[in-house]
């Protein structure tokens, strides 16, 4: 399989990451909601535990589409796609330092965490889109931090509606509406 094939297959099992972006913008949204609302410990646990089922639920959303909700075993991509996901639990605790110093920098720490992450999508979808979200995650997770030092909530609605936004931009691009490929 060669990388444009392997990338065009991911873009069509994924729909472009649109149900994923969409999954985790509801993660970021509900959680954000909780901390404008409940309080900052529900806000953390809500995007915590919530982000370890972003992966589990997308393929959960794209079942109930009657979509394949996996890459084949000959993708070489297949790997690539595991371990960018394993690094944002790996870095999660730089999250946790930050927010040690200043609660109000979680948020902000895991939006850099999130849109670093989203970088190594550029080579896995074949889409430049994702250096853009990466980039607007990053931008947006330091200027909260530096400019709304004291504000807990801000940057978890920004982040989350930045993750929609970018989700229903990519249901609108070619291959997102696909019939193929569905389960047999």
């Amino acid at each position: 399989m060669q990388v444009s094939e392997a990338q065009g297959e991911v873009r069509a099992v994924y729909l472009n990451g649109a149900v994923g972006q969409l999954v985790s913008a509801a993660i970021w949204l509900a959680s954000a909601t909780l901390g404008s609302a409940v309080s900052i410990r529900a806000a953390v646990l809500a995007l915590v535990f919530g982000g370890m089922l972003i992966f589990p639920i997308t393929q959960l959303v794209l079942r109930a589409r009657g979509r394949r909700y996996e890459l084949a075993a000959a993708n070489p991509l297949r790997h690539l796609a595991m371990q960018i996901a394993f690094t944002v639990p790996m870095t999660l605790l730089v999250a946790g330092a930050a927010a040690l110093r200043n609660v109000a920098w979680f948020y902000p720490a895991c939006a850099v965490i999130v849109g670093a992450h989203y970088l190594p999508f550029v080579f896995l979808y074949g889409m430049w889109q994702y250096a853009l979200l990466s980039g607007l995650l990053v931008t947006g997770g330091i200027a909260y931090a530096f400019l709304l030092p004291h504000a807990f909530a801000p940057a978890g609605w920004f982040t989350g509606a930045v993750l929609a936004l970018y989700g229903a931009w990519m249901t609108l691009l070619p291959g997102s509406r696909r019939s193929e490929p569905r389960t047999s």
